[in-house]
């Protein structure tokens, strides 16, 4: 009886001290509850309906802040990116926000530069293809030239599918026609000319949608730089070489004096030089969307932007004419 009444008296005990260390561990529970407060939100960095900078794959764009929340002891913000689609929304931390102040959109600047000599790099790159050698037999050099582009060969499932409408193929085939078989040339400078169409785009996207995203003046910049890039080196005929050499000077680019024309040859172009500048595959299909809309543009424009006729080139061989690629 004795050891029951002990065995009873260490049981009360233990449930005493168990329900000391209970309350005690509720009551620490609840310190840190208080302590984990929500804080105000004008304690956070960044408020609602603000104007930032936001990073994205190390890019910084302009932002609106949308919502504000507090969660798991971190400040966390809906942004809408400034001229892009509402599907690019997103929940971010406060370590991809910077406000928008003079300095930082200075930093912005900076870096867009820094982006564009990358890609300008890659561009290089991919038009650094040399004119094919005329002192070579003409036997030898077709060999020459088959093996080459054996080897150079690119598998058309890797390539964007840029498909070109029909009336402007038919354009392409006309403009080959007018070149190496009639003996006529593109009569220079060309109105409008590519920088004119681009902007005339541009303009057209921009009534359409109400604004133009950062995304498609980046993509009509690269079509631009493309263009200037590629024309001398792999978008004019044989019998336009001499045409180029007297009309384009060191103060002018390409651009400025060739129109729909050459403009059209890049398209046919473009999966390939477009396949070596190792574009990301997400980018890649925006990108072609956005080029085949564009394709949509030039044929609604056809009758403005192309020449219906050429005008013919003084001692020019028809038997020579052969595309110089």
């Amino acid at each position: 009886m004795g050891r029951s009444n002990a065995a009873l008296n260490e049981d009360s005990a233990a449930e005493s001290y168990d329900a000391t260390t209970t309350t005690k561990t509720h009551f620490d529970s609840e310190t840190e509850t208080d302590e984990d407060r929500v804080p105000a939100t004008n304690n956070s960095p960044f408020v609602e309906g603000e104007k930032v900078l936001a990073y994205f794959k190390k890019t910084i764009y302009e932002a609106k802040v949308i919502k504000v929340e507090y969660l798991l002891k971190d400040w966390r913000y809906f942004l809408h990116y400034t001229g892009w689609n509402k599907s690019w929304d997103e929940w971010v931390t406060v370590d991809r926000l910077m406000k928008f102040t003079p300095e930082n959109l200075e930093k912005q600047k900076a870096m867009k530069k820094l982006d564009a000599d990358n890609k300008s790099i890659k561009l290089g790159r991919a038009t650094q293809i040399k004119p094919r050698s005329s002192n070579v037999p003409r036997g030898k050099k077709r060999k020459a030239d088959s093996v080459i582009k054996e080897k150079g060969a690119v598998p058309s499932e890797k390539l964007v599918n840029l498909q070109i409408p029909p009336t402007l193929k038919k354009q392409l085939v006309d403009d080959c026609e007018f070149i190496t078989h009639l003996g006529k040339l593109v009569k220079l400078p060309r109105n409008p000319n590519v920088d004119e169409i681009l902007k005339n785009y541009l303009d057209y996207r921009s009534k359409k949608d109400g604004m133009v995203a950062d995304s498609l003046k980046e993509i009509l910049k690269g079509i631009h730089c493309y263009f200037d890039k590629a024309l001398p080196v792999m978008l004019l005929y044989k019998s336009e070489r001499q045409q180029y050499e007297d009309t384009v000077g060191d103060d002018a680019s390409p651009s400025s004096v060739y129109g729909a024309e050459h403009l059209l040859r890049l398209f046919v172009k473009l999966p390939e030089l477009l396949f070596y500048a190792n574009i990301e595959e997400e980018t890649l299909l925006e990108l072609q969307q956005k080029l085949v809309d564009f394709l949509k543009f030039l044929q609604k424009n056809q009758g403005l932007f192309f020449l219906s006729t050429y005008h013919v080139a003084e001692d020019v061989e028809t038997s020579t004419n052969n595309q110089d690629n």
